[in-house]
């Protein structure tokens, strides 16, 4: 018997009980925070192109007060240069209801009879064992009937608050926000990510803007920690779903 076979089976344990190992490891910490970064990493690594109008240039007044697209005589403290910051307010509350029903049924009968065979009727019923007849010679009946009906029921509820960060300035003006947020509460972790582009008119007087007005919104909030180890299938359970056919 080779001893291929038992060392590949021995091996295969060992990596079963390292990762059991490290998952039991994994668990028991606390899920660690993730270090500040670029929040342009958030909105994407490379920048957006969208489409804009062509640039337009505007007179310039020297002994004017007033700049050209100003909204306010005094400073606008909203955000508008790459670097700034301001609050989006994330209000989701979305329901569906889809019902569906569906009804079919079908009935066919067919019937062929020979009434002339070139004189040779007599001759094939008397060829034929038992009593047939030709006419009708063949028939064919069927019926078939199908019912369905389906419902789908959804509801989705989300209010959050995170701060956001211009990272980058379109040539029409728009700009590309992102940020994120993470609270840690004993060993589970939550995290929010927010990324999309605005236009600086939909920035409201106290610097926040809706999500509803962020074009290109990517919202997701998530976690880890125990509550989602406990609701995440392990991973053997994860691989027989994969595997199994039926």
């Amino acid at each position: 018997m080779s001893t291929t076979s038992p060392r590949l089976a021995t091996l295969a344990v060992g990596v079963l009980i390292a990762g059991g190992c490290a998952s039991i490891a994994e668990r028991a910490a606390a899920p660690s925070l993730s270090p500040i970064s670029n929040p342009a990493s958030i909105s994407g690594g490379q920048r957006v192109s969208m489409p804009y109008p062509a640039p337009q240039s505007e007179p310039a007044g020297a002994n004017s007060l007033w700049r050209a697209g100003a909204r306010s005589f005094f400073g606008d403290q909203r955000a508008a240069k790459i670097g700034d910051i301001l609050t989006v307010n994330i209000e989701i509350a979305d329901s569906a209801q889809v019902n569906n029903s569906t009804q079919r049924s079908r009935t066919t009968s067919e019937e062929a009879g020979i009434q002339a065979l070139l004189g040779l009727e007599a001759n094939i019923t008397r060829a034929l064992p038992g009593s047939p007849s030709l006419d009708p010679a063949v028939g064919f009946d069927s019926s078939s009937a199908s019912n369905g009906s389906g419902t789908v029921n959804r509801a989705e509820t989300v209010s959050l608050t995170v701060a956001a960060v211009v990272t980058d300035r379109l040539p029409n003006g728009n700009l590309v926000i992102g940020g994120s947020q993470e609270v840690r509460i004993n060993n589970e972790l939550r995290e929010l990510l927010i990324s999309g582009v605005i236009r600086p008119e939909d920035i409201a007087a106290d610097n926040t803007i809706a999500h509803t007005k962020i074009a290109e919104a990517r919202v997701s909030y998530g976690g880890r920690g125990d509550i989602s180890a406990v609701q995440r299938d392990r991973f053997g359970r994860r691989i027989y779903d994969t595997v199994a056919p039926f």
